[in-house]
């Protein structure tokens, strides 16, 4: 006979308290909690065995009906956090790409633009280890090299990209048209701006430099290496909500270009809106995708929509400058009149 739960115990307990009288046991009202040796007599009564034999004297329930995450609302957004290449600058999010087929090159190893894009928003070590996982690259490492890519190649194969990203990153520095006016217009909502990236500090640091003399600068900025990981793990996240003391998390709201941008969003509890039209699923310099025929616009357009509505955006939008409506109804949602929770944050 399976052993009874403790869950269904205490209101076994209290049904037979209540209506039975019970011989050889004393009589207690129904709202009373059962000592050990009641527990222990009812059960044998019934032929039940008690499924925990260390029952304790203080019956365990559920105090608080609002569970996490709902233990803390916000009625607004306050901050907004954005992706770097391919939200921000770097219409298309050439530089990583093209620095990702540089450096597998210089192995010998040819990587199509796909490939160099698969991975793209995660930390780089991460993006050049889940390039070599594929098994085309796999094969053709082996092939070239007499064995399958190792942890060793992964650390050498990072070592060499930094140098190389860094050389070309001043050319895949501009911030992408309308980001500037867009980013003023939400501080002027009160939203204070945030942002995170698969790039190392040395990076980001040259692209903050180059990026403030084009007029945008967000209030902090944060690397995988300073959060102890990267995406889609949420911990750049929570760094920058300390950062700009804004909480909870459903107070911010996530931009990017990638699936990881969007996961990164979701896993910290905030909202995630995918930026479709001027990143990674792009794949194109500004000037090369303007140059398309417009139905290979679109083709490219509606496929990052999908990718991105796919990983679990909240929103999609084809560029920053486009966020506005999404804040407005985001603020709408919150705004609306919900169940007492345990907090609420204005």
């Amino acid at each position: 006979m399976r052993a009874l739960p403790q869950s269904l115990l205490g209101t076994l307990i209290s049904e037979i308290f209540g209506r039975l009288l019970l011989t050889g046991l004393p009589s207690a009202p129904a709202t009373s909690v059962a000592s050990p040796s009641q527990c222990h007599a009812i059960c044998a009564i019934i032929n039940v065995p008690l499924a925990d034999p260390h029952f304790r004297e203080s019956h365990l329930k559920l105090l608080n009906q609002s569970i996490p995450p709902k233990t803390v609302s916000a009625d607004r957004l306050k901050a907004l956090v954005l992706d770097w290449a391919g939200t921000t600058v770097d219409f298309g999010s050439v530089a990583p790409a093209r620095t990702m087929e540089r450096l597998f090159r210089v192995r010998h190893i040819a990587i199509s633009d796909q490939e160099a894009r698969r991975d793209m928003g995660l930390p780089k070590k991460e993006h050049i280890r889940g390039i070599l996982s594929l098994p085309r690259i796999r094969e053709a490492w082996s092939q070239v090299h007499g064995a399958p890519p190792a942890a060793a190649d992964v650390d050498a194969m990072y070592g060499e990209f930094i140098p190389l990203q860094l050389s070309c990153l001043s050319e895949y520095s501009a911030v992408i048209p309308g980001v500037p006016e867009a980013v003023e217009r939400f501080r002027a909502r009160g939203l204070r701006i945030g942002s995170t990236t698969g790039y190392t500090r040395e990076m980001v640091d040259q692209l903050l430099g180059l990026s403030a003399k084009q007029g945008y600068s967000p209030e902090c900025s944060l690397t995988p290496g300073e959060a102890g990981s990267g995406r889609p793990y949420p911990f750049m996240m929570f760094e920058c909500a300390v950062r700009l003391q804004i909480y909870p998390m459903a107070a911010i709201a996530k931009a990017g270009d990638t699936p990881a941008d969007i996961l990164e969003g979701l896993t910290a509890g905030s909202w995630a809106i995918g930026i479709a039209g001027t990143g990674n699923r792009i794949g194109l310099s500004r000037e090369e995708f303007l140059r398309l025929p417009p139905e290979e616009r679109e083709s490219r357009l509606a496929a990052a929509r999908v990718e991105l509505e796919q990983a679990g955006a909240h929103f999609v939008v084809d560029s920053v400058a486009e966020l506005d409506p999404v804040l407005d109804d985001i603020d709408a949602i919150l705004a609306q009149p919900r169940p007492v929770e345990a907090g609420h944050v204005r």
